[in-house]
């Protein structure tokens, strides 16, 4: 393929990923928002829908990294195929009456492959805002450097253990950097 269409393929993650996602969460009894993370809904009956929309969003990514020939952003596509191929354990009540009292190794697995994933998500907002920066794109860099801030520090709250403000401020974040991933893909197009 070529990268004009490896791009194009890379810039439907997000939309996907957001949209499957965001409509799971508003209808799946008992998900609730503001103290769920996204990857709870790899359980229950329809966490297959969930797997699926982290395996196609993956590969998506990967192939628009492949575009962008950008390494960082090939480990995060890679990183969301092990999201879910590694399914999170069910927490905090979801999905409705399970209960863990220890971490799987699937579930270890399933935190381990997102935490290099956002690490790398975020280094390549830093390394993409310098080469913005270095084009002139000012405005570009601006918004890569912003988003890599606002990401690292829903992955800190999220990471902690924190419910309430910080789920959603985590999911704030995920919006952001899917918004950013996916203009980056289209406006490297050209």
């Amino acid at each position: 393929m070529n990268p004009r269409t490896l791009l194009s393929l890379g810039a439907l993650a997000g939309p996907i990923y957001l949209v499957v996602g965001l409509t799971q969460a508003v209808t799946r009894d008992g998900f609730d928002l503001t103290k769920h993370a996204w990857s709870l809904l790899s359980n229950g009956d329809l966490g297959w829908i969930q797997i699926a929309d982290f395996l196609v969003a993956g590969i998506l990514t990967v192939l628009g990294a492949i575009g962008l020939r950008s390494v960082l952003i090939g480990i995060y596509g890679a990183s969301l195929i092990g999201a879910g191929v590694f399914r999170a354990d069910p927490a905090q009540g979801f999905p409705a009456g399970t209960t863990t009292d220890t971490m799987s190794w699937h579930g270890t697995l399933h935190f381990v492959v997102g935490g290099i994933g956002f690490l790398c998500l975020i280094a390549a907002c830093v390394v993409l805002g310098r080469r913005y920066l270095a084009a002139g794109r000012r405005g570009f860099a601006w918004f890569s450097w912003i988003t890599g801030v606002v990401f690292l520090a829903g992955f800190a709250g999220i990471a902690s253990g924190s419910h309430g403000p910080t789920t959603i401020g985590f999911l704030v974040a995920v919006v952001l950097a899917w918004s950013w991933l996916t203009a980056v893909f289209w406006t490297s197009r050209s």
